[in-house]
């Protein structure tokens, strides 16, 4: 049976009790980083998004990351689902999900977000390291992106990395220990079993995560749900019930929002060179789409 989601919306509960801290990172923060821009740091995987402009709605692939916000708001679709993340809340993606994100911000009030993008290997690296053992709270399959709630350890944690943008020399040493010590803190806490997921994902041999990986690899290239399930020894209905689970949408879904975005990409990028294969990409979608839908979406990549 297909499992149906309701749409969800997260509200802002409380104001933050960490403030000092969010404090103290919103300083470090301002200091290095450029307004209205998404600028990278020293520390290869720290960069720092910095906005007083309101964004619409723009869609996006949301990468293997965990985002945490110091002031303003991010609103997230995933699906159904919309979720608002505030001040002293992080967004995480174990995998590559497919969403619309909007930044709320105001002169008085800029959006401020650090985003750590993070791999398997490296929760995965962390376990085996700390000997952590992480049981899942259910048998279901979770879906790949999540908000969760920072705590003293996790800001202070932050404090420390962007201290180290001052300090060059010590800063790729360090920062990578500082990186571990944030995946153990996290895989400790109340959302430990949603970022181990992934690492079984990828530890098996076929499934579901192996579908996710195939069709990442290989978004450009045409197949049917029948073919992706067989390969991974998998039913039909099996497959569309777990992917969608994970996803929020089914297999083809999936690889026509990967689509949409690769060739977003290359149309903002502005190569002559890149804009066959973006018109090409472009008409795949359109065909795979239904009438006016499709012409309208292609139309309006073209306009971005």
């Amino acid at each position: 049976m297909e499992q149906h989601r309701k749409p969800l919306t997260l509200i802002r509960e409380d104001i933050p009790v960490h403030q000092k801290a969010l404090d103290r990172l919103i300083a470090l923060a301002e200091r290095n980083s450029q307004e209205n821009a998404h600028t990278p740091t020293i520390i290869p995987f720290l960069s720092i998004r910095r906005t007083k402009v309101e964004t619409p709605i723009v869609p996006t692939v949301l990468t293997p990351s965990f985002c945490l916000i110091l002031q303003g708001t991010k609103k997230v679709h995933l699906g159904q689902d919309i979720i608002y993340c505030y001040p002293g809340n992080y967004l995480a993606s174990v995998i590559d999900m497919p969403a619309s994100a909007q930044v709320i911000a105001t002169r008085k009030s800029p959006y401020i977000g650090l985003r750590i993008d993070f791999t398997t290997t490296d929760i995965a690296s962390v376990m085996m390291e700390a000997k952590i053992s992480v049981k899942p709270k259910d048998k279901k399959l979770n879906i790949g992106a999540f908000i969760g709630k920072s705590d003293d350890a996790l800001l202070d944690l932050f404090i420390r990395l962007l201290k180290l943008i001052d300090k060059p020399k010590e800063a790729p040493f360090l920062s990578a220990l500082i990186k571990h010590e944030m995946i153990f803190h996290l895989l400790s806490g109340d959302y430990g079993h949603l970022f181990f997921q992934q690492v079984l994902f990828d530890q098996q041999a076929d499934g579901v995560g192996n579908a996710i990986a195939w069709i990442q690899e290989n978004y450009a290239r045409s197949f049917t749900v029948e073919e992706l399930a067989k390969s991974n020894h998998m039913s039909v209905s099996g497959l569309h019930h777990k992917f969608k689970a994970i996803t929020t949408m089914g297999p083809l879904q999936y690889q026509k929002q990967l689509r949409l975005q690769e060739a977003r990409r290359l149309m903002l990028s502005g190569s002559m060179e890149q804009q066959l294969p973006l018109w090409k990409l472009v008409m795949k979608v359109r065909h795979n789409l239904t009438g006016n839908i499709g012409g309208f979406l292609a139309y309006r990549l073209l306009k971005i």
